[in-house]
């Protein structure tokens, strides 16, 4: 059997703030670590039918990158929805509402 593991170190303040994240995966190019300011990650509890979650940012990284970030995040799921279950009408949606949320954050810039 093929394995393959993927770490994040998260590096934290004396109020356990996270202040660092890095990351490493055996199928990663590079041997350096590499530094993220943002974790989301997702985990299917298939006994219990519902989804465990681990949502981790720095203390540095600024809102409007977070935003993006989680709408990036409902983008890359669109993606997936649509390669795993075909299904053209969730995916369009999920879509539909990262547009939504991006011409919002483009509103919002301008205030």
């Amino acid at each position: 059997m093929n394995k393959s593991e993927i770490r994040f170190t998260v590096e934290m303040d004396e109020n356990r703030v996270p202040e660092k994240i890095v990351w490493d995966a055996d199928e990663k190019a590079g041997e350096e670590l590499s530094e993220t300011n943002a974790i989301a990650l997702a985990l299917w509890d298939a006994d219990q039918k519902n989804t465990l979650r681990i949502d981790l940012w720095t203390k540095d990284m600024e809102v409007p990158d977070m935003k993006r970030f989680y709408i990036d995040c409902i983008g890359g799921m669109a993606q997936s929805v649509l390669n795993a279950t075909g299904d053209e009408f969730m995916s369009q949606e999920m879509n539909a509402l990262c547009d939504k949320l991006v011409t919002y954050l483009q509103k919002e810039g301008e205030q």
